[in-house]
C-alpha cells in the first residue's frame, strides 16, 4: 500500500486550445476536471495500477468535497484533514503543439492547529505502508521545516519516505533522511546552486543531495529522460513519446510507476519511465492505465557517458 500526503492539493481544470493569444477569446477544443496536487495525482496512478493507496490531504469548501468525490469515484481512498479555508483551484491550458501554461493559486492558510493535525493524521491514517510519497508545494502557514517533521515521524514509524518537492522545503528535509526525493533537473540545479549541463554534472549534483541525506535522488530531465542515482549505481533512461498531449502530473505518474515497481533499481526505474511517457499522450492530468504503457519501448543505461550533454542546461 502506497500512502500520498498533499499539503497543498487542488482542483485543475484543463483547457485545450489550438493556440494561446494573449487578450484574445479562446474557444476550447476540450476540458476536464480532475483533482490535482502532486502527491493525489501519484495516488491517482497507483490506483490506475490496481494497487491499493491513501490519500492524506486538508480539504475545505466546495472544491474541497468535490476532490474527495472525485478520488472515491477513482478508487483511492481519502483521508481528509478539514481546514476553515478553501481548497484552491487551479487552471492548466494545453496548446495544440503540447506547450502547457499553467495558473496555479496560491491556497488556504493553514492554521497551525490544521498544520499539526495533518501531520498526525499522516502518522495515523492508516497501518503500515510500503511507501509514504509526500509531495508537493506547501501551503500558506507551513514553514520550510514541515516536510523535514513529516519525514522524521515517518521513519521512526519505520515507512520509506519519497519526497518530491522543491527550494527550502527540500533542503530543510535532508538532514531527516528521505529515502527518495525527486526533483527535475532545474529543482536539482537549484539544490546545488550551480547550473547543469552534462549527465555527469547532474550525477554528481545527485551525489552531493546524498551527502547530505537523501538515500536516493530520481531525476527528471525532461526530453532527456531520468537518472536515478542510489547506493545500488547510477542509471539513465529514456522512453520515446509519440506526441504530447499534456504532461500536467507526468511527473507523478512517473514517481507512481518507480513506487509501484519497488521504489529501488533499475527495474523501478524502467516503471517510472514508462508511466511518464504515458501519462504525457493522455489529456489534462489523467493518469495511465496498464493498457497505456509500453515498458518494451524503454531504454536503460547503467553508469551512462558522464559527457553526455544535456537538450538544455539545467540552471539555478
Amino acid at each position: 500500500m502506497i500512502l500520498t500526503v498533499t499539503p497543498n492539493p487542488s482542483l485543475d481544470r484543463t483547457y485545450e486550445v489550438p493556440s494561446l493569444e494573449r487578450g484574445a477569446v479562446l474557444r476550447a477544443t476540450g476540458d476536464r476536471v480532475d483533482p490535482g496536487g502532486k502527491g493525489v495525482n501519484v495516488s491517482r496512478a497507483v490506483a490506475a495500477a490496481g494497487v491499493f493507496t491513501t490519500a492524506v490531504l486538508p480539504l475545505g469548501g466546495a472544491p474541497g468535497a468535490l476532490i474527495a468525490k472525485l478520488l472515491g469515484l477513482q478508487g483511492v481512498d481519502v483521508t481528509a484533514v478539514t481546514i476553515a479555508g478553501q481548497t484552491r483551484s487551479n487552471i492548466a491550458l494545453v496548446e495544440r503543439d503540447g506547450t502547457l501554461t499553467k495558473i496555479n493559486a496560491p491556497g488556504p492558510e493553514l492554521t497551525a492547529e490544521e498544520s499539526a493535525l495533518l501531520l498526525e493524521t499522516a502518522r495515523t491514517a492508516t497501518g503500515r505502508p510500503e511507501w509514504i510519497a509526500a509531495c508537493g508545494s506547501l501551503p500558506r502557514g507551513l514553514p520550510s521545516e514541515w516536510y523535514a517533521d513529516l519525514v522524521a515521524r515517518a521513519r521512526e514509524s519505520g515507512a520509506r519516505v519519497a519526497l518530491d518537492t522543491s527550494g527550502p522545503a527540500l533542503t530543510a528535509a535532508l538532514p531527516a533522511r528521505p529515502d527518495l526525493i525527486k526533483p527535475n533537473a532545474t529543482e536539482l540545479a537549484q539544490a546545488v546552486g550551480r547550473p547543469l549541463a552534462t549527465l555527469g554534472e547532474v550525477t554528481r549534483a545527485a551525489q552531493e543531495l546524498r551527502s547530505r541525506g537523501a538515500g536516493a535522488v530520481l531525476a527528471s530531465l525532461g526530453v532527456d529522460g531520468q537518472l536515478l542515482v542510489s547506493a545500488e549505481g547510477t542509471y539513465h533512461g529514456t522512453a520515446p513519446v509519440t506526441a504530447v498531449r499534456s504532461d500536467v502530473g507526468a511527473g507523478d505518474a512517473s514517481l507512481a510507476g518507480f513506487l509501484i515497481a519497488g521504489g529501488t533499481g533499475a527495474k523501478a526505474l524502467a516503471s517510472a519511465l514508462a508511466h511518464g511517457a504515458a501519462a504525457v499522450q493522455l489529456p489534462g492530468s489523467a493518469m495511465p492505465t496498464p493498457a497505456d504503457l509500453h515498458p518494451e519501448a524503454v531504454h536503460i543505461t547503467e553508469n551512462p557517458p558522464a559527457a553526455l550533454h544535456l537538450s538544455a542546461p539545467a540552471l539555478p
